[in-house]
């Protein structure tokens, strides 16, 4: 069984982006990240201090911009305004979900799609399903592509089964598939026979968001198996594949933590690098 860990990829980025970013300021340019953040929700405080580190590192800024969580719907969309007009912002990352007095839908629309880095808008997304090449991917689901060609994984005629059927993962990773010419299948929890479904996939991908879901059942020999999914069981962080089980079962699988996730920030900033090289139309 081969581990297909995250951080390996994450370097790759990392070493590419460095010097894209030593090209920039060399022009007077210096890339951007706008951190919408409301309230002080823990997860969303622990994903920013990675984020940071990880700009930082390579020279790059990612900047809070931190509103009470009582903030209104106006002063809200006025601050996501400003950031939209500000120059020195290259991207814009709005930490989800908001509280329940603030309609999510309305902001997801707000960001101007040229700073839309983590796919949040219809415009962004209807790219994705498009195939066009435009806008960015949902940074997860990109990150789970950039770990594939990292690995050497070759999707052509191969079957693949998403498990799993959200806009932030599960659909928008099927349309990734199929670009790469696997042949897709969205399976779900509510899915007849998911366990023939996915026993008949070359890759599994599992993003349902249900821990340790698919356990050795699920899986056969040979199987490429790539967990999504962030949970906690038994206060421990877990994905929705059971690790112990399957490991001994696939040909090669992420774990959680240490997998997909240790690759989406660096999505992430290659997402707003790729923004600053446009804004400025030059080749880095």
């Amino acid at each position: 069984m081969q581990e297909l860990r995250g951080m390996p990829v994450a370097k790759e980025i990392a070493g590419q982006a460095a010097i894209e970013v030593e090209k920039l300021k060399e022009k007077g340019i210096i890339p951007k990240l706008a951190v919408v953040r409301v309230g002080e929700r823990e997860d969303d405080l622990s994903y920013e201090r990675g984020l940071m580190k990880r700009f930082e590192a390579v020279g790059a800024v990612a900047e809070s911009v931190v509103f009470p969580f009582d903030v209104t719907q106006e002063e809200l969309e006025n601050g996501i305004k400003t950031l939209n007009e500000d120059e020195s912002v290259h991207g814009i990352l709005v930490f989800r979900p908001l509280p329940k007095h603030l309609n999510e839908d309305s902001i997801k629309e707000l960001v101007t799609p040229e700073k839309d880095v983590d796919c949040m808008g219809s415009i962004n997304n209807a790219h994705v399903f498009a195939q066009d090449g435009k806008g960015h991917a949902p940074c997860t689901p990109q990150a789970v592509i950039e770990m594939l060609d990292f690995y050497g994984y070759e999707l052509t005629g191969k079957k693949a089964v998403v498990v799993g059927r959200s806009m932030v993962v599960g659909k928008p990773l099927a349309q990734m598939l199929l670009k790469k010419n696997a042949t897709v299948t969205i399976c779900h929890t509510k899915t007849a026979d998911l366990r023939e479904e996915v026993q008949a996939a070359d890759f599994v991908f599992a993003c349902a968001g249900v821990a340790k879901m698919l356990d050795a059942s699920y899986i056969r020999e040979g199987q490429i198996v790539i967990d999504v999914g962030i949970n906690v069981s038994d206060g421990k962080l877990c994905g929705d594949v059971d690790y112990d089980s399957v490991r001994e079962i696939a040909a090669a699988i992420t774990p959680v933590p240490g997998g997909v996730g240790s690759v989406t920030t660096s999505v992430l900033l290659k997402h707003v690098l790729s923004n600053a090289v446009k804004k400025y139309d030059f080749v880095v």
